[in-house]
């Protein structure tokens, strides 16, 4: 235990683990998904997964720089990585949507990983604008884009026609996702709309895939025993 957590109990190194067991292997991408992590650190704790055997650093095919991919001793650290966030589900769940802990650009990093791009009813591209309410204005628009390279997640306008819009609260969206609020609750209640044609509005409920804590999230909270 004293020697494993040397190791995995350094500051932000659970959180580089999960990036890439969630399947990131650039350095940009593993950085949007710890964006407060500076770039000098992340650099230091990837060297330090790779000293110890749980990352190996790769040529990138056919391309200038590296990637990281995670050894069969770092693939075995999903079920404790898995383990911490459905114990944070049980017994951390108000703490989890406090407002100073919601990030939107967090939160969509994540929406777009999990999408289930076959759901979507068109081949063609196909935009969704999310609208964030009382964020900040650098934070406050996300659009994903559907095209037949992928899923991309855009932080500007590129002037691209709006399929279906989504507005809604942070703290809204974020419980919608972790399981604690029913996204049908969500949207009685007025804190998420959507707008769009009948049938892009029905599809968004089935390409939406909430996080993979969602199961804990929608399970009885864990009340702390009695001292």
């Amino acid at each position: 235990m004293s020697r494993a957590a040397e190791i995995l109990a350094e500051r932000w190194m659970p959180l580089v683990v999960r990036e890439l067991l969630c399947g990131s292997t650039r350095f940009n991408d593993i950085q949007r998904g710890v964006p407060l992590m500076s770039s000098s650190l992340l650099s230091r704790r990837l060297k330090e997964l790779e000293h110890v055997g749980i990352v190996e650093r790769r040529p990138i095919e056919g391309a200038r720089g590296h990637e990281y991919r995670l050894t069969e001793a770092g693939r075995e650290l999903s079920p404790l990585v898995d383990g911490m966030g459905v114990w944070a589900q049980r017994w951390m769940r108000d703490d989890l949507v406090r407002e100073e802990n919601l990030d939107p650009t967090l939160l969509m990093w994540d929406v777009r990983r999990n999408v289930i791009a076959e759901k979507i009813p068109v081949e063609r591209r196909y935009v969704v604008l999310f609208e964030f309410r009382g964020v900040p204005r650098n934070r406050k628009r996300f659009w994903l884009v559907f095209d037949t390279d992928g899923v991309d997640l855009c932080m500007r306008d590129y002037g691209f026609e709006i399929d279906l819009w989504v507005d809604a609260q942070v703290k809204a969206l974020v419980e919608v996702w972790l399981g604690h609020k029913p996204m049908t609750r969500a949207i009685k209640d007025g804190q998420l709309q959507i707008d769009g044609t009948s049938r892009d509005a029905r599809a968004f409920g089935k390409w939406f895939a909430l996080s993979t804590f969602a199961e804990a999230g929608r399970q009885r909270p864990g009340i702390p025993a009695a001292r």
